[in-house]
């Protein structure tokens, strides 16, 4: 008899009692998401990781004395293998991009859906990368600014899914195939879009077929 998966281990950081009390009672309504730890600082919650080893993390950005980018940094710094989800109310980039670089695995908005939550808190456990789309679209309106010439090589899996989609495949599909979520296909699909100057699947796949980045059967 196979036993049952161990549920993923939280340690929640934020400041307000009231959120933490209502992402508390939201975790505890699933039976594969387990809270072992609260802290309302930066203080607490490296104690609270030390203490708890959890599988993952998730925190609010701006907090009295030590912020959330500073902990998230501090995090990486103590234990680099704990996946951090960052929780919040601000999108900026002036807000998103530092967390990112301090090694935020995943950015959702407050105004996200439990279903939205859930799933970001699953895919980030296992350590894969969930943007709010709000943030993943500030991103890639930032990057189009800038006076780069060339964009990024398109990474493996990122061509993989890039195949399924010339396929005619959904992106529940696609995440079914790759085993992942269908927010990371999302993530991925912006980042797509970005690299190659496309607005939506099929001028993607268009410009794939253009760059030589898909061949058809007759090639």
């Amino acid at each position: 008899m196979t036993a049952d998966p161990q549920p993923v281990r939280i340690i929640l950081v934020d400041d307000h009692p009231l959120v933490r009390d209502g992402l508390s009672g939201l975790l505890a309504t699933q039976d594969d998401l387990s809270l072992v730890g609260e802290a309302a600082g930066a203080d607490e919650a490296l104690a609270a990781v030390r203490a708890h080893q959890p599988d993952m993390v998730i925190t609010d950005l701006r907090m009295p004395g030590t912020d959330g980018v500073a902990l998230i940094a501090a995090l990486r710094s103590q234990d680099p293998r704990v996946p951090i989800l960052v929780l919040t109310a601000f999108g900026s980039e002036a807000d998103v991009r530092p967390a990112l670089q301090a090694g935020a695995t995943s950015y959702l908005l407050k105004d996200a859906t439990r279903h939205e939550l859930f799933g970001a808190i699953r895919a980030t456990s296992r350590g894969e990368s969930v943007l709010a789309p709000a943030v993943a679209g500030l991103l890639v309106r930032s990057h189009r600014t800038t006076e780069q010439e060339t964009s990024s090589p398109v990474s493996p899996r990122e061509l993989a899914i890039l195949q399924l989609v010339a396929e005619g495949h959904s992106n529940n599909q696609i995440g079914r195939t790759l085993h992942i979520s269908e927010a990371t296909v999302k993530t991925h699909l912006i980042r797509l879009y970005d690299k190659l100057g496309a607005a939506d699947r099929a001028s993607a796949v268009s410009l794939a077929y253009r760059q030589g980045l898909l061949s058809t059967e007759d090639d």
